[in-house]
């Protein structure tokens, strides 16, 4: 399957770079500011081009042409956990979103956000955005899509915005969901039973639903826990201790009706990472790293729906020149 070429911004930890890249989108270059990120990109990329880079200071212009422009621009000017200040907190990068799509006139783009930015508070925002990329000549859409639509035993619901040359929307569906997630429980089971705990089949049992949306904070608020208290409510629920992190699930001294709390390879497998993604750095920077992430599964999906509507409006002119021949 030949591929597509992408630039992504906001990278991240590789949730949506790895989902591209199932969906046969080729990376040119993928732009992160944060350290630990980038180490994590490039262990699980060491051939890919990963540029520490605030996205301020990259320049679009030498990648013009590229077929998809991605990125996650960070979601606290828009999360309800933040203070909602939209294009007045120094950290919206939107405005460089459009920059580099005026630049490197891309076929596509995709930007995904916190489901807070489809609220009413933010529309005059979004029709800022979409009028912007009127201008360039792009036709827009946007859904709020539930990762668990996607297999992934979390609610997470995200902002997705896409935006494509006239001739690739006409052939763009979003993508429908796919199937029931796992729950908790049988995401976990493995994991969970790996040091030996004799509680794990059972545990596993009792963790019989999805999961709220994993919160991993930023370098200057929250650590290695689950999220606020109503998250790690609903954690307790599902059996699991939500105020910090392990470092190694039960061993076999554990009781049977052990309260385990999640080690990083398990919040990683509930984001919809694969069981050998690695990730740089302590285990609060990892943590932060999987809990920001955009679920690969779901990138995945929207990314095929792009993918196939950019090769039907390439094979659409190459059709009608066999039928006139």
């Amino acid at each position: 399957m030949p591929e597509l070429t992408c630039l992504e911004i906001c990278a991240g930890a590789g949730g949506q770079s790895l989902g591209l890249e199932q969906a046969g989108f080729g990376h040119v270059a993928a732009v992160e500011i944060d350290p630990d990120a980038c180490a994590t990109l490039r262990l699980n990329w060491p051939a890919s081009d990963v540029q520490q880079l605030d996205v301020h200071h990259f320049k679009g212009i030498d990648y013009r042409g590229v077929d998809l422009l991605a990125g996650g621009v960070p979601c606290p000017p828009f999360s309800i956990a933040g203070k909602q200040l939209g294009a007045d907190d120094e950290r919206d990068l939107f405005p460089q979103a459009l920059r580099l799509a005026e630049e490197c006139e891309p076929d596509a783009i995709m930007l995904e956000n916190v489901r807070g930015l489809a609220t009413a508070r933010f529309a005059g925002y979004r029709e800022q955005v979409l009028a912007r990329l009127h201008e360039l000549g792009y036709r827009t859409d946007w859904q709020v899509l539930n990762a668990s639509e996607f297999g992934v035993p979390q609610l997470r619901p995200r902002f997705i915005l896409v935006a494509m040359r006239p001739d690739i929307a006409g052939h763009f569906e979003w993508p429908r969901p796919v199937r029931t997630p796992p729950t908790v429980g049988e995401t976990l089971r493995d994991l969970m039973a790996a040091g030996g705990w004799s509680g794990a089949e059972a545990w596993a049992r009792r963790a019989n639903g999805i999961g709220p949306t994993l919160v991993g904070g930023s370098r200057k608020h929250g650590g290695p826990d689950l999220g606020p208290t109503r998250a790690r409510e609903a954690w307790l629920r599902l059996g699991v201790d939500g105020k910090g992190l392990a470092d190694a699930p039960p061993g076999p001294g554990a009781p049977a009706f052990h309260l385990p709390r999640l080690t990083l390879q398990m919040a990683a497998a509930l984001q919809g990472f694969p069981p050998d993604w690695r990730f740089a750095g302590r285990k609060t920077a990892g943590y932060r790293q999987i809990g920001n992430a955009f679920p690969p599964p779901v990138a995945r999906a929207v990314g095929v729906s792009l993918r196939s509507a950019i090769e039907a409006a390439r094979a659409a002119p190459l059709r009608l020149l066999r039928d006139v021949s």
